[in-house]
């Protein structure tokens, strides 16, 4: 019975550890300098 439980663990931190790495931190932002980014916009765009 302990083995079992030894076995389901190693199964469980086995399958978790490579999500762990899925993703990145801290919400997304645009690439480059702050007043260069033009998005978003609005469709179509003023004359």
């Amino acid at each position: 019975m302990k083995i079992r439980l030894i076995v389901s663990f190693l199964a469980l931190v086995v399958l978790a550890l490579p999500l762990s790495g899925c993703g990145k931190k801290g919400s997304p932002h645009a690439p480059g300098p702050q007043d260069k980014i033009t998005y978003p916009q609005t469709y179509p765009p003023a004359d």
